[in-house]
């Protein structure tokens, strides 16, 4: 369907982790958006496997809005994984992902909403600042968004996040990539067409705390740089080479040394510390290609990103009118 349609279907994407304290004020807020646009919409929560009530909350949402559709993980798969378990079973024209901790405002909905009716197929929410977060979290994340802008193959937008709207072709083209390692800001910007940012302020977290680590960070930070940069093999590969000379020359100054000099007492100190240096760059290179292997070994085995516990569909719009 048309963007320029005035009644489309919309999807919204929410996935969720151990969110029971905050999904109430976030379903509360979100449908006081969407009841004020002319469109279909199905709201697609995703529970990845929560420990805690949250599947619970969203049933009993359900009960209370037949919009509501919830796509049950069988277990933990993560973020990434739990949003494109979200835009598989989204079905509108234009499809929003938004986390459900309220740091990112659903009234901005209608900006993104006007801007893909002017033709933009991806709509993405960048961040002026970031409230209720440590001084740490705010400036490692500064750091790794411009690192991104430089290793990348392709051009990340820095200080965004996952809120955004995604076109219904440019969902369907990231249907089509089902590598396991997901770094999804990466493949939002991989897929091209046409693509705009809008500014914000990002709130703090309504309730809860933050599921998200610092290992986890780290982990996460990794994934974005191997997913879409071959930059670490390059520096392996440079720093061998480097180091490889730097021996060569040391070991002709030695020779030199030894023939005009003699050599009286040995150099077991300065031999110590040669092979300590070449045997931590030697186990950080492997360390850099198995990374890359590990990965390259997920993806040989073909599994399927995640697997359904449940899934319990949106209702259609005229069943919707009935349960009204």
């Amino acid at each position: 369907m048309s963007a320029q349609n005035n009644n489309f279907k919309l999807s919204i994407v929410v996935p969720a982790y151990n969110e029971q304290e905050v999904l109430p004020e976030f379903h509360r807020r979100v449908t006081a958006v969407v009841d004020a646009l002319a469109a279909d919409v199905e709201l697609v929560y995703v529970n990845d496997g929560s420990s805690d009530d949250t599947l619970a909350v969203l049933h009993n949402l359900k009960r209370q809005d037949a919009r509501v559709a919830i796509v049950d993980l069988s277990r933990n798969f993560g973020k990434e994984i739990a949003m494109t378990a979200g835009l598989d079973h989204a079905h509108g024209d234009a499809v929003v992902i938004i986390d459900a901790d309220l740091q990112d405002p659903p009234e901005l909905i209608p900006q993104l909403i006007q801007h893909w009716r002017e033709g933009f197929d991806v709509v993405y929410a960048r961040r002026t600042s970031r409230a209720g977060e440590t001084l740490l979290k705010k400036a490692t994340a500064h750091l790794f968004y411009r690192l991104m802008q430089r290793v990348s193959r392709v051009q990340i937008p820095p200080d965004t996040g996952d809120f955004r709207l995604l076109s219904r072709r440019a969902v369907e083209a990231l249907s089509g990539l089902r590598e396991q390692h997901r770094f999804m800001k990466g493949l939002f910007a991989w897929i091209g067409y046409p693509q705009k940012a809008i500014f914000y302020e990002r709130d703090a977290r309504y309730k809860g705390v933050s599921k998200w680590n610092y290992l986890g960070l780290w982990n996460f930070a990794l994934e974005g740089i191997t997913s879409f940069s071959t930059l670490p093999l390059h520096v392996a590969t440079y720093l061998g080479l480097i180091t490889a000379l730097g021996a060569f020359l040391y070991g002709l100054f030695i020779v030199a040394d030894t023939l005009l000099f003699g050599n009286a007492v040995p150099g077991y100190p300065s031999l110590l510390v040669v092979v300590l240096f070449l045997g931590g760059i030697q186990l950080m290179a492997l360390g850099v290609i198995g990374e890359y292997l590990g990965r390259m070994f997920d993806e040989t085995k073909k599994r399927p990103l995640y697997l359904l516990k449940g899934y319990l569909p949106a209702a259609k719009p005229a069943e919707n009118d009935l349960a009204k």
